[in-house]
């Protein structure tokens, strides 16, 4: 038995683990992000902690609250532990499995049937008791246990990249809904500032038209700024419930308020956006690690596949005790035990083992080029975030501008409707002209802050950190 246990545990050392072992591909990362201004530099936004950037207290309570209770990321862990399980089936197949056994039987024999001659009297009654332990041990000759581990290992670390990446997106859209709550609040507010205006005008022109110095028409048009003002409202407040609802759910709960921090005047966007270098990217992209994972578990089953092709080796045995009776159990006569190792060569098998191998590596073949999608995928999002971040600053730059000009536009054309020079409808328009303006840079405010977020989120940055 000793020499034996020796020559397994030599075979297993000495064994090969037969199919390719895992090389990372080449990639060829460009040598900047399309949409950047600056010259390449180690420095990039995904380096600042993710509660840096906007440095907003309510918002960093919203983002920890939806990290330890949201549905998403608690599923993403629930599959983490399951890929853990799984390696550790898988593993366990290496090592020798060891059960303790123990029966009663009683039989009796036929004294009619197949035996015959039989002489009369012979007791044909049989009770015993067995007691002891089985042995069953693969050994792992050509790595196939090994390379099967190696591709739940893999499946083990994709799966705790997925929940990463669950991290990150959830980061982001419970931050883009603060951002759009916020901006609804400002919609909300420009509005109601809006309202008391029209309705202000609204009674100077009825005053006037009662007064014979305008008309019906001026009436009229002043109701139609006074109305288009309060149908924002109502739409604000709309948008308004409908983000706490969405937020309610990200944070695992009932639709309920939630609590505000900054205006969305006073969030502002970091003083430098760096992107950092591309080929950084493939370290710090959960999805790209994921899918080179993938790949090295795809590698991984195609050794397992190629294995099949070699003898399989087996060793069970048994060792224990059987006696008629109880008390003689044991003792040194009812010693029993067996040892018998197992060779299966296959020889002929339809091809079962040759298309096994095929779909393997038909199956590295996709995961490769999943992963080198996810690469090239990655590489867009980050230009596409750059370019948005860029233009709409420039538009958000240029809109500030233009509300600038219809404020003035609003105190002159006030002035030569005081002074009789103008009809009250240039002040309408003035202001209506205003009231638009100003949504509109509460929007591009907005988008401008997403903006941050959504190449915060393409670069890979840290939000678990």
């Amino acid at each position: 038995m000793q020499r034996i246990a020796l020559l397994s545990a030599s075979l297993l050392i000495t064994g090969c683990a037969v199919g390719p072992n895992y090389k990372r591909p080449d990639v060829t990362p460009p040598a900047q992000f399309r949409g950047t201004t600056e010259p390449p530099a180690p420095a990039s936004l995904a380096d600042t902690k993710w509660f840096d950037l906007f440095k907003d207290e309510k918002l960093t309570a919203l983002v920890n609250t939806a990290l330890a209770q949201n549905y998403d990321l608690r599923i993403a862990s629930a599959r983490v532990l399951q890929a853990r399980a799984e390696l550790g089936i898988t593993r366990s197949q290496s090592l020798p499995t060891v059960n303790a056994n123990g029966q009663f039987s009683v039989t009796r024999g036929s004294s009619v049937g197949s035996i015959t001659f039989i002489p009369k009297g012979t007791p044909l009654d049989a009770a015993y008791h067995t007691e002891g332990f089985s042995l069953g041990w693969e050994l792992d000759v050509w790595g196939r246990i090994r390379r099967l581990t190696e591709a739940a290992r893999a499946q083990y670390f994709a799966t705790e990249e997925a929940r990463r990446g669950v991290i990150t997106t959830l980061v982001s859209d419970v931050t883009s809904n603060y951002f759009n709550l916020r901006e609804a609040d400002l919609e909300l507010t420009i509005a109601n500032q809006t309202t008391e205006i029209a309705a202000n005008g609204l009674r100077l022109t009825t005053l006037r038209k009662n007064g014979g110095t305008s008309t019906l028409l001026d009436v009229r048009q002043a109701e139609q700024f006074l109305y288009t003002a309060t149908a924002q409202i109502a739409a604000a407040h709309r948008q308004i419930e409908q983000n706490e609802n969405l937020l309610s759910l990200l944070l695992a709960k009932n639709p309920q308020a939630i609590d505000r921090g900054k205006e969305l005047n006073e969030l502002t966007a970091p003083p430098a956006i760096p992107a950092g270098l591309p080929a950084d990217l493939l370290a710090r992209r959960p999805d790209i690690r994921a899918a080179e994972q993938s790949l090295i578990a795809a590698n991984a089953n195609i050794g397992a596949a190629k294995a099949q092709y070699f003898p399989q080796i087996e060793l069970t045995g048994l060792l224990g005790a059987q006696s008629r009776a109880l008390t003689s159990l044991f003792t040194g006569p009812a010693r029993d035990w067996n040892f018998t190792p197992s060779v299966t060569l296959p020889l002929f098998n339809a091809g079962r083992i040759r298309n096994g191998v095929r779909l393997t590596e038909a199956q590295k073949q996709e995961a490769l080029v999943g992963y080198e999608k996810s690469i090239q995928t990655a590489f867009r999002e980050v230009s596409d975030a750059l370019v948005n971040y860029h233009r709409i600053a420039e538009q958000r730059a240029q809109q500030e501008l233009l509300v600038k000009a219809l404020q003035d536009s609003v105190r002159l054309s006030n002035l030569r409707y005081t002074g009789g020079l103008d009809s009250y409808l240039q002040v309408l328009d003035a202001e209506r002209n205003l009231f638009q303006g100003n949504l509109a840079l509460a929007r591009l405010k907005r988008d401008e802050l997403v903006s941050i977020v959504s190449l915060y989120r393409a670069l890979g940055g840290g939000w678990q950190a």
